[in-house]
């Protein structure tokens, strides 16, 4: 499984999912329009970090920055469309994904 993991306006996904729901979508030649692909469980930026620390382990601290006016404040897309036309739904949760990342780059470092 292939563990990079594309960050957009909608929220934060393995790239596994994402292949997923566009090589349906391109199976689909009659739903032309857009289709939202993410996941519905919303998070904030602060627990995704948290988790990441907690996975990683060692002596990793969260830095607060100010927040950019054009941020999100909602990362949860509605998927409704790509679960009733494609089939689609995600199949990799938050923290299995960020483990196969951390083991994925870990190798890369090692």
């Amino acid at each position: 499984m292939s563990m990079i993991w594309w960050t957009a306006f909608s929220g934060t996904w393995p790239i596994d999912d994402l292949v997923d729901g566009i090589l349906r979508h391109m199976a689909h030649p009659s739903e032309t329009g857009p289709v939202n692909l993410g996941n519905e469980n919303e998070f904030t930026m602060l627990e995704l970090a948290e988790t990441v620390v907690r996975l990683i382990g060692g002596s990793s601290r969260i830095v607060f920055e100010k927040i950019p006016e054009d941020d999100p404040s909602q990362r949860q897309p509605d998927i409704s469309k790509a679960r009733e036309t494609l089939g689609w739904e995600p199949q990799v949760n938050l923290e299995d994904g960020l483990k196969e990342t951390i083991d994925y780059f870990r190798m890369q470092l090692a």
